[in-house]
């Protein structure tokens, strides 16, 4: 089978050949991981350790009115933080940090889908092997608010200037129906799954009451994701930490297809809860500890999680992957173990 046909046979509950893999990994891991294996291409990567990573397509932001010096789509500015083994961009000046009314809000110069060029997308497809899954379309509007708002100030907001968050997020939702309804447009049918996110949980709890969840955030991720259906486009959901409260309204309501990361040290979140709850509506995605395993384990206690969480989702569709980003600190003989042990084991198991 090639990556493609596997990642369909989990959607469609048909039997595989092996058991999936994916990939997430920061820049500086997967730079040192090509190193390490002597391989100058992601392709070579992903085929060398059997990994069946999906392809990305998407838009390209082209405003017709550029933004000023250093601003991205967003009018977000960023900086380089170095954290010790890597760095990450983060946010400097959020720039809806001073709005106070309903007005400024929908006044502020919101990227259009105009500003999106969607004429790459079908030479792209055209071009395509069709050996992997391909992956468009994207929506994840209360990060973008975080970091437009300010973390702190985004979250109080929802409690106490709930109608400055229905503003920008409703802003947000317009952007992205449409501009991913002209990508799934411009993918004439070859698009399988659209990445649909938002991060509902933390290390021990959620980060929203579930009245929360379902006033600010659960109405347009369903009409996202029944927008994205309307295509034949599948749900690929992200979210960390301890969401556990949210599941039954992401599966029954949103209508998600494939749950993501699966942090089962965060409270609820157990393997076996979600199996016995959940296992005959979803496709199960990641699982294998990025936090302490796969960064301060040995080689063998990672293939031993692999042998373990492999157990635990017998005859469930899963795909072995790392619970989010394998960080930089992360060494590269533990990676490998996990991916050469997903290949030993047997679909069936």
């Amino acid at each position: 089978m090639t990556p493609r046909q596997r990642w369909l046979a989990m959607f469609e509950r048909r039997p595989v050949d092996r058991l999936p893999t994916d990939y997430w990994a920061t820049g500086e891991f997967h730079a040192k991981l090509k190193l390490a294996l002597g391989k100058e291409d992601d392709e070579a990567v992903w085929r060398h350790l059997s990994i069946d990573r999906p392809r990305m397509v998407g838009p390209v932001y082209r405003p017709k009115t550029p933004r000023p010096a250093g601003q991205d789509m967003w009018g977000m500015k960023h900086e380089s933080i170095n954290y010790g083994t890597g760095t990450y961009n983060e946010v400097t000046d959020p720039p809806l940090a001073n709005v106070d009314s309903v007005q400024q809000m929908l006044d502020y110069p919101w990227p259009t889908p105009d500003d999106m060029d969607h004429s790459g997308i079908a030479p792209f497809l055209a071009s395509d092997d069709g050996s992997r899954i391909i992956q468009g379309g994207h929506y994840e509007p209360f990060l973008h608010y975080c970091s437009m708002r300010g973390m702190e100030q985004a979250y109080m907001d929802v409690l106490t200037e709930p109608e400055l968050a229905h503003a920008a997020l409703s802003k947000m939702y317009d952007f992205w129906s449409e501009t991913n309804r002209r990508t799934w447009q411009a993918g004439a049918g070859r698009i399988d799954m659209m990445y649909l996110a938002e991060d509902l949980g933390a290390q021990t709890g959620p980060l929203f009451s579930l009245d929360c969840y379902r006033e600010f955030i659960l109405p347009n991720q369903q009409k996202m994701a029944a927008l994205a259906k309307s295509f034949g486009v599948r749900v690929f959901y992200h979210t960390d930490g301890s969401a556990r409260q949210f599941l039954p309204d992401l599966i029954d309501v949103v209508g998600i297809d494939l749950l993501n990361p699966l942090q089962w040290c965060c409270p609820g979140m157990e393997l076996e809860g979600l199996v016995q709850d959940f296992g005959n509506k979803i496709v199960f995605h990641g699982g294998i500890d990025n936090q302490r395993t796969l960064p301060f384990g040995t080689p063998d206690e990672v293939r031993q999680q692999v042998r373990d969480v492999a157990r635990i989702m017998r005859n469930q569709r899963w795909i072995c992957a790392p619970c989010h980003n394998i960080q930089n600190v992360s060494p590269v003989e533990n990676v490998i173990a996990m991916y050469e042990e997903a290949g030993r084991i047997a679909p069936e198991e």
